[in-house]
């Protein structure tokens, strides 16, 4: 039994104290697993020296390692006869049950050996015979230095040392913690770590979960249009059919209609050909008669009448009349004009909103049209009458205010610099830097300028990209109870621009600012 133990004991490594693992051996003659003695090798890097962990032994450059291929046979075969971990727990076997494999439930690190209950109960109780949970790998609590066991934490270093640690110089005069105590005050930060983390997480999840609502009413909203505008093109392609039939049936009825007196005449003269016909081979049949009797009985041909089929002489006939092109183009257009008109209906679209400008609104330097849909910015006209609602300079407002639904307008444009076109309150002040559209909460616009194009709304902005070189025509579309004012480009494509969202407090009026020589024109 002894001689097992010390056998045992002769193959243990020094460092990890359990059986060698391809051991190596230095120059002087101890072994060790290679992987214990590289941690001990790397950790007296920059000690300038290199020592035996055993004999300290000195090396100036850091030893080779040569394999010991005996002592690694001798401690596989004993690996062999070692008991199955699996089979006697996590901790390994007691160390004094030689007989069977009793598993292990503390181990105690001054001694080094693993415990049953049995030999627990028996075991030390001396405060330096330090118990752990049983495990297979007691040298992780032995300082890989000394030799010694682990008992404090360097809280400068956060690195756990032992007594022979603390004399060193690397670690002298440095805030110390027993394990136990350091464990607890980590635990307890860790503890408001992960407090904090999943404070976090579920912010996290919070979030993702508002984002991925989000995103499935965008896909259902998505799904919707595309179902809708599908239907409706679908009915236009039945109404187009439908058209498609019509239009030809127009057409040959006109075609017919203009052949109608062409083809009468055709069908006497066909009449008039078979009679003929007739004639000829009456008269051939009598020519061909040897019996002169019913030649000279035969009444019919000698009539004077015979030969005279009308009273008329060659048969040109009338002129077809040429297709009426026009008449055909004028219904289709009509047609076609009336499935675009009814198309907002089946979209669910605002019609374009008959927006008219109130003269009463414009400064005396605008100018607007009879047809109260242009306004032009010119040279101040003295003779303009002052009200309250008119503005200082270069606006004007459009009478009628958009509110409660959907509304669409449109806009034609003078390519020029110094303009502003959107929507406003009709409550927005008339004169100074809080009258100008943009500048304040209360108004929403286009604006063109030296710099280029910008979106505007209480004094702050956002520039247009400068792939857009020039607009010619705008859209402009208002959902007043959702709260959404956006713009689009109309030429020569289609393109949204930008969308204001606000939650609207009055009535929104068309809101025009045109410098000297510039006009706009809303389109009716």
């Amino acid at each position: 039994m002894a001689s097992a133990t010390d056998l045992k004991e002769e193959l243990n490594c020094s460092i990890c104290l359990e059986v060698y693992t391809d051991p190596v051996t230095l120059r002087c003659g101890h072994n060790y697993c290679r992987a214990c003695i590289n941690r001990v090798l790397d950790s007296q890097r920059g000690q300038g020296v290199f020592t035996c962990p055993e004999c300290r032994a000195v090396f100036k450059k850091r030893p080779w390692l040569q394999k010991n291929v005996t002592l690694s046979n001798i401690a596989e075969r004993f690996h062999s006869t070692l008991p199955d971990q699996k089979k006697t727990g996590p901790g390994g076997t007691c160390t004094y049950c030689i007989h069977s494999a009793v598993p292990a439930i503390k181990c105690c690190l001054h001694c080094e050996a693993s415990l049953c209950e049995s030999h627990l109960k028996a075991h030390s109780k001396a405060p330096e015979h330090v118990l752990i949970e049983p495990t297979t790998s007691p040298g992780k609590w032995k300082c890989s230095i000394h030799n010694r066991t682990l008992e404090y934490y360097c809280t400068v270093d956060s690195t756990c040392v032992c007594k022979s640690c603390l004399q060193d110089a690397k670690h002298r005069g440095h805030q110390v913690l027993a394990l136990g105590d350091a464990s607890r005050d980590k635990k307890d930060k860790l503890k408001k770590t992960l407090t904090q983390l999943t404070s976090k997480r579920k912010e996290i999840e919070k979030s993702l979960q508002g984002l991925q609502e989000k995103r499935k009413k965008a896909n259902d909203a998505e799904t919707a249009l595309t179902a809708h505008v599908s239907g409706l093109f679908q009915q236009i392609r039945q109404r187009l059919d439908v058209l498609e039939v019509q239009t030809t049936d127009q057409i040959t009825k006109q075609a017919e209609m203009n052949a109608k007196p062409v083809s009468d005449l055709i069908r006497q003269l066909e009449m008039k050909k078979d009679e003929l016909c007739s004639k000829i081979c009456h008269v051939e049949e009598l020519s061909n008669m040897e019996d002169p009797l019913p030649v000279l009985m035969e009444k019919e041909s000698t009539k004077a009448d015979f030969c005279v089929t009308d009273k008329g002489g060659r048969h040109d006939g009338p002129k077809i009349a040429a297709m009426d092109d026009i008449l055909i183009s004028l219904n289709l257009h009509k047609e076609l004009s009336d499935i675009v008109k009814k198309a907002p209906k089946v979209l669910n679209l605002s019609e374009i909103s008959d927006l008219r400008l109130d003269r009463k609104t414009a400064a005396s330097n605008v100018a607007v049209s009879p047809d109260l849909s242009i306004a032009h910015g010119t040279q101040e006209n003295d003779s303009v009458d002052d009200t309250d609602n008119r503005f200082e300079s270069h606006q004007v407002l459009s009478r009628t205010g958009l509110s409660g639904g959907r509304h669409y307008w449109e806009v034609e444009l003078c390519d020029t610099n110094n303009w502003r076109i959107g929507m406003s309150y009709y409550s927005i002040d008339r004169e100074g830097d809080e009258s100008i559209f943009g500048k304040t909460d209360e108004s929403w616009c286009l604006s063109k300028s030296m710099r280029g194009y910008a979106f505007r709304h209480d004094d702050d902005h956002v520039s247009v990209s400068s792939s857009f070189k020039r607009f010619q025509r705008l859209g402009i579309y208002l959902d007043f109870k959702r709260g959404r004012l956006s713009f689009y480009n109309l030429e020569p494509e289609v393109r949204h621009l930008h969308t204001f969202y606000s939650k609207f407090r009055e009535p929104l009026h068309a809101a025009i600012r045109v410098n000297w020589g510039v006009w706009v024109k809303i389109v009716n």
